[in-house]
């Protein structure tokens, strides 16, 4: 049996792209079960809850397709539960296709996958297809938060008055690290090139909990980390866990007459916690990967691939087209409102490689230990955006990439 899931399994994110690896899996006939793996709640109001609706927009799209899931598959509310328990068991009600929708899950789903050759899967966030490491049926997708999150860091920047703005980390790997200094360098251009104030006086700290959410004795408590944030004078808290702690305490000291403002994470519902103090949220929106994936593996053409998925730029809120959207807060002003479009318009040309378009990943970066992470006027390449790494280029083995590493900039540890 498969070792029990550890809340300290490191991811090592996915990918840019997709390319086939092998032959297809085939559904046995026109309808499909197919298994989702959660590793939190379904109602989180965050990841996982994402990954949940993606799964009923499949069964609304698709006639034939039917969701099984299973909630909250982590070390503390699931201790004696592994996850080849879990694909046995959904192998049995006839899933020929299983996602597990956690970096968590990584390890474990290569090592389940080679157990049913039959099944396909899905590990969301993983990259063992890219390195060639994964069994013939199992693909990696992962949304590029990126972008969504460069635009949360925008938002913060335009409404700070204390130009103290706060991230709330889970665990250190390369997704969350580069998460971060996406946000990073979203909130400098847009302090420097919309406010017109020196980026260098912009404080922006970060406090990893050390998982994607609250295991009491195990992480820090979020809570508490948030309260600090607003206690040391951060008046902005994004957040990069999976659950709804900064925007409810957020909302708790708006009530008591603070001026602070919040940016959650994951999910298109999650400023409900508290709207009026609510920059916007940038979300995943699973639903059209998993749709087309669903439909590839019951018409037998689904073929594993590592996927890095963006948002449809022409509308980033389609919930048909776009892995990767945003929605604008009410805390946001008309103002605040037209200059963030502006923004996203820039990295729209940018991504489309358009003349004048944005390219935010541009030197010259240096990381924390002074070390230079892209040249004066370099361009990171994907792989260098992807493992927050200098050395990343397509030569590398994973044993050879360097540790990730937050910006020079940005207070709190890389390691």
């Amino acid at each position: 049996m498969l070792r029990k899931l550890s809340v300290l399994v490191l991811l090592v994110a996915v990918a840019l792209g997709g390319f086939a690896v092998s032959a297809p899996v085939t559904a046995q006939d026109d309808e499909l079960v197919f298994g989702v793996i959660l590793v939190g709640p379904r109602d989180d109001h965050g990841w996982s809850e994402a990954h949940y609706t993606a799964g009923q927009y499949v069964e609304e799209n698709l006639p034939g397709a039917r969701m099984i899931a299973l909630e909250s598959l982590n070390s503390a509310d699931r201790p004696e539960t592994t996850l080849d328990q879990v694909v046995e068991d959904m192998v049995n009600q006839g899933a020929e296709l299983i996602l597990t929708t956690s970096a968590d899950f990584e390890v474990d789903t290569t090592e389940v996958a080679a157990l049913y050759p039959d099944v396909a899967f899905i590990n969301v966030s993983g990259d063992d297809a890219l390195w060639g490491i994964a069994p013939d049926n199992l693909g990696n997708i992962m949304g590029q938060m990126e972008y969504g999150k460069m635009i949360a860091g925008c938002a913060a920047a335009l409404k700070t008055q204390t130009g103290s703005i706060a991230y709330i980390g889970p665990l250190i790997d390369p997704e969350t690290t580069r998460l971060v200094n996406s946000t990073y360098l979203g909130a400098r251009y847009c302090y420097e090139n919309y406010r017109g104030l020196n980026p260098d006086d912009l404080r922006f700290q970060v406090t990893w909990i050390g998982f994607w959410f609250n295991i009491p004795g195990v992480t820090l408590d979020p809570t508490e980390v948030v309260n600090g944030f607003f206690d040391g004078g951060a008046d902005v808290v994004i957040s990069g866990i999976d659950t709804t702690e900064a925007i409810v305490v957020a909302g708790q000291r708006a009530a008591q007459g603070q001026q602070v403002w919040a940016v959650p994470y994951d999910f298109e519902g999650a400023c409900a916690e508290a709207p009026d103090i609510c920059l916007g949220v940038p979300y995943f929106n699973w639903g059209p990967i998993y749709l087309e994936t669903v439909q590839q593996v019951m018409e037998g053409t689904w073929e594993p691939s590592w996927i890095w998925i963006g948002p449809d730029w022409d509308d980033i809120n389609n919930r048909d087209t776009s892995a990767v959207g945003f929605v604008y807060g009410d805390a946001l002003t008309d103002e605040d409102r037209a200059t963030l479009d502006e923004f996203i318009a820039g990295l729209a040309a940018g991504a489309r490689g358009e003349e004048g378009g944005l390219h935010l990943y541009t030197g010259p970066l240096n990381f924390q230990d002074g070390s230079v992470y892209l040249e004066d006027g370099e361009v990171a390449t994907e792989r260098q955006i992807w493992f927050a790494a200098a050395n990343a280029d397509e030569a590398a083995s994973p044993d050879e990439v360097n540790p990730p590493q937050l910006l020079e900039g940005i207070e709190g540890t890389s390691q």
